[in-house]
């Protein structure tokens, strides 16, 4: 069975933990992440949030080694047999599928320190994508902002102004203070845009070796 990279240009990879069997994730490639994965044997991804090509692990190390990879009757849809180094979760957990709808519960704890790896703005974006895919009757201000665009924007206005005017005339730890208040609001609306602060880190990075002024002449162009 071969895959139509023409009809389905991104297709559905789920992982599955070779020896136990247990699902690991689901995540997208394209064919290019698909040919970097039988080339290399380890899983590449194609992110829809980041909107890149990403090895699993490049960050936390947590790599996933191919043992096979199967293709569905479809041709739209691969099954990758992996060995799992680590834990295949952003969350720290062994596998991303560990809350229970039936029993609305966690079903599995934590086995690595998140913000250690990834650090502690990927770790605080995706503890905001969870309050805003938590259910309405679980209130927070998170989801408060998240529900209102108004509030969020004007919050982001009000902690860029703080932060403002604490570097022209307040202490060290005020700037921080209120560094940390905008990043934090940043990030929510990010997230209310389902924007990935990867493609920020991306776009930090085009710029890398280019001068401010010439990185602004290029916008007009």
């Amino acid at each position: 069975m071969t895959i139509d990279w023409q009809k389905t240009p991104l297709i559905p990879a789920v992982a599955q933990d070779a020896r136990t069997r247990d699902v690991l994730m689901l995540a997208y490639m394209n064919e290019e992440a698909y040919n970097l994965t039988l080339s290399t044997g380890y899983a590449h991804y194609f992110s829809r949030s980041k909107q890149r090509i990403w090895k699993k692990g490049e960050s936390s190390g947590h790599t996933q080694k191919i043992v096979d990879v199967l293709v569905d009757c479809d041709g739209d849809t691969v099954l990758l047999l992996v060995e799992q180094a680590g834990v295949a979760c952003h969350t720290g957990r062994k596998s991303c599928f560990f809350t229970s709808t039936l029993r609305d519960e966690i079903v599995l704890d934590k086995e690595v320190d998140t913000d250690a790896i990834y650090g502690v703005v990927d770790t605080l974006y995706h503890t905001i994508l969870e309050r805003k895919n938590a259910p309405a009757e679980q209130k927070s201000w998170t989801k408060k902002l998240l529900d209102d665009q108004a509030l969020l924007l004007s919050k982001i206005r009000e902690e860029a102004d703080e932060l403002a005017v604490a570097v022209e005339k307040e202490s060290d730890a005020q700037v921080i203070y209120e560094a940390a208040d905008l990043l934090y609001h940043a990030l929510v609306g990010l997230a209310s845009r389902d924007i990935s602060p990867d493609r920020v880190k991306q776009e930090l990075a085009r710029r890398f070796g280019t001068s401010g002024i010439e990185e602004k002449e290029s916008r007009s162009k």
